[in-house]
Order: C-alpha cells, then sequence, then structure tokens
C-alpha cells in the first residue's frame, strides 16, 4: 500500500510541476505553413519561452509566437520589426523603421510590395514574416497588441537535424 501512496504522490507531483511550467514558463509550438521561412520551416516543433516578457518588452528582431488578433483562439509566429512608439513603412520590398531602411542579419523572402508609414502604437508592435511574399502579418491585421503575445522563440528542437537556438534577427 505504501509502494502505490508514493508512486501516486509522485505522478501527481509531476503532473503538477509540467502543468505549471507549461502554463508560466515553457511551451512547445508547431509552425504551421511557409510564412516564417528560411528562419522556422513548415512542421518544424519550437520551444517558447512564456516568461520572457514579464521581466522586459519584446525587441526589434524577436520571433514571437502570439495569438492572432483576428482570432484569438490562433496562435501565430512571426518576427517584431517595429515596437510602441517607432514609425513602419515597405516601400518596393524594402522595410524602414523611424525613416531609415532596415538592416537584417536574416535571409527573408521578400516582394516588391509597399505599404504606408503608420506609428505603431504604445503596447503594440509590428510584425512581419521573413518570407514576405507569402505571410499573414501585421500588414493585413494590424499591430499586435503586446498583451496576445504568448512567448519569445527561443528554440527549434525537432527535426533534430534543425536543432538550433534562434538568434535576434536584427
Amino acid at each position: 500500500m505504501k509502494f502505490l501512496r508514493e508512486t501516486l504522490e509522485t505522478v501527481i507531483i509531476a503532473a503538477v510541476l509540467a502543468l505549471l511550467i507549461r502554463m508560466f514558463v515553457f511551451e512547445p509550438f508547431y509552425v504551421d505553413g511557409p510564412s516564417m521561412e528560411p528562419t522556422l520551416w513548415n512542421s518544424e516543433r519550437l520551444i517558447v519561452a512564456k516568461f520572457m516578457y514579464r521581466f522586459s518588452e519584446p525587441r526589434r528582431g524577436d520571433i514571437i509566437v502570439f495569438r492572432y488578433p483576428r482570432r484569438p483562439d490562433t496562435d501565430f509566429v512571426k518576427r517584431v520589426i517595429a515596437v510602441g512608439g517607432e514609425t513602419v513603412e515597405i516601400r518596393m520590398g524594402q522595410v524602414y523603421v523611424n525613416g531609415q531602411p532596415l538592416q537584417q542579419n536574416f535571409e527573408t523572402r521578400t516582394s516588391l510590395a509597399s505599404y504606408p508609414k503608420v506609428e505603431v502604437p504604445q503596447g503594440s508592435v509590428f510584425v512581419l514574416g521573413d518570407n514576405r511574399s507569402n505571410s499573414e502579418d501585421s500588414r493585413y491585421f494590424g499591430f499586435v497588441p503586446i498583451s496576445n503575445i504568448k512567448g519569445k522563440a527561443l528554440l527549434v528542437y525537432w527535426p533534430l537535424s534543425r536543432v538550433h537556438v534562434l538568434a535576434r534577427g536584427l
């Protein structure tokens, strides 16, 4: 009887800890679609740090997972291009933040599209997919409230051949 009780206690403690870690610390995320290629590929799996933005604000270049503003039960993954108080504009595929061409140290798939100059409201971010020609992002659904951000993507853990830490991209 003692063995059964100890086993049950261990299982309950492990389940509670796993639940708390998933709720507040880390969460796995499945990449669905090509919008972040070539940085992230369809069907890859990520570890998202849910605690990151409790201690700091999102920064330009961060890859974030957030609740889609038009359907909050759906999660998206995109790159932060501009934060509250900054202006963003796209001219013939070139992104400008605060009037300066965006310097990117990551590969994108660009399009020749343009987007009018806008100021990102405080408490929000402007996001784009790295595959600009095939991404539903802030150009279509507007700004992402910081309250919608679930966390920062830290690591690709699947498939094993693509395991790597996601570095900030700007």
